[in-house]
């Protein structure tokens, strides 16, 4: 288990990418940001944490996308050493879950290391200009989904940062599986 223990480096400028989707598709930072903020969230497909919140992050990135906050999904682990993380899983896992937005590999893990994230979910809220002004947890569930009436920290978040440009000065850390780096 790790949780994103670095305090929010509240202005931290989204950095660049260009990876490929299982949509067959390279994308980049400038085609999946959104005209009032970006959400880029690193996951994977085996993680028991991402597999108990899979159905609440559709839920809040649809209910996003209708505030004009895109998000897009990085997988950056080591699917040799992780094989149910493979490309190929990352489209079944996509569909099974009804994902509506970019699912994308990053096989060298430069963009995770660029971002700084550390677990599966990591989520990093970005306002209009691409300024960091959140990371933190989804909600409060864990290796189980928390109860269903739980306070949606991550959609909260978002959506005063889709009103205002600003995240909320209170954020609790993401809590997940380390992401799987490669042997050096």
């Amino acid at each position: 288990m790790a949780a994103t223990a670095d305090p929010l480096q509240r202005g931290f400028a989204a950095p660049d990418f260009s990876l490929p989707g299982i949509d067959g598709r390279d994308w980049t930072l400038a085609d999946v940001r959104g005209p009032r903020g970006t959400l880029v969230m690193f996951i994977c497909n085996h993680c028991p944490y991402v597999q108990a919140v899979a159905e609440r992050i559709r839920r809040d990135t649809d209910a996003l996308r209708e505030l004009g906050i895109h998000a897009v999904a990085i997988n950056s682990n080591d699917v040799v050493a992780y094989p149910d993380d493979s490309f190929d899983n990352m489209k079944l896992f996509a569909a099974r879950h009804g994902f509506g937005f970019p699912y994308l590999f990053d096989e060298t893990q430069q963009v995770a290391r660029a971002y700084g994230a550390v677990c599966t979910p990591d989520f990093f809220g970005f306002n209009a200009d691409l300024r960091l002004q959140y990371r933190g947890q989804l909600d409060a569930s864990r290796r189980q989904a928390a109860p269903a009436d739980a306070r949606r920290d991550l959609f909260e978040a978002m959506q005063q940062i889709a009103a205002t440009g600003v995240g909320p000065d209170e954020q609790y850390p993401s809590i997940g599986c380390s992401i799987k780096w490669k042997d050096a």
